[in-house]
């Protein structure tokens, strides 16, 4: 059976049913809209996007998703986006760079965890902190995938960001 994304979109909801983001928005919003900023790129790019944070956030892991149907490249991609413990969040962009539909994942990632209203309810110190970690992440990324596709991508999930590049 091949699942599509709308397949995956009802994966990514159920799995992350329950869930708030630190705003108090449900978190399957959040990984919609990371999905959604990836449509053009692809049914694999979009349902990484959707699934992103299925494997740190939820009890799925990467077997699970292929069992359930979910192509290997999409299960691959998640993967490449996914925390891996010992590995430093630098280390962990700098490999995602090297992986052309992760980097585009990511990018997307970044650029709505850059909205300015999912950080509002943070801490200035965090605010300020997670603000200069995105920024130093789409240094590395940003070049990674290119002007095109980060505008394509940008442009949909938060146009204000379009004035880095």
């Amino acid at each position: 059976m091949t699942l599509t994304v709308a397949d995956v979109d009802a994966l990514a909801e159920r799995a992350h049913a329950g869930q708030l983001d630190k705003i108090g928005v449900p978190y399957i919003k959040h990984v919609r809209a990371v999905g959604d900023a990836l449509a053009s790129f692809g049914p694999h790019a979009q349902m990484a996007g959707l699934l992103h944070d299925v494997l740190e956030d939820t009890d799925w892991t990467a077997e699970g998703l292929r069992a359930a149907g979910v192509p290997t490249v999409v299960v691959d991609t998640v993967v490449a986006v996914t925390k891996q413990p010992g590995v430093s969040y630098e280390e962990m962009i700098r490999s995602i760079a090297g992986k052309p539909r992760a980097t585009l994942v990511k990018i997307a990632d970044n650029a709505h965890n850059s909205l300015p209203e999912r950080a509002a309810d943070l801490s200035a110190p965090d605010r300020e902190r997670l603000a200069a970690r995105y920024r130093a992440a789409r240094r590395v990324l940003w070049p990674a995938a290119g002007s095109v596709d980060v505008a394509v991508i940008v442009g949909r999930v938060n146009p204000a960001l379009l004035v880095e590049l």
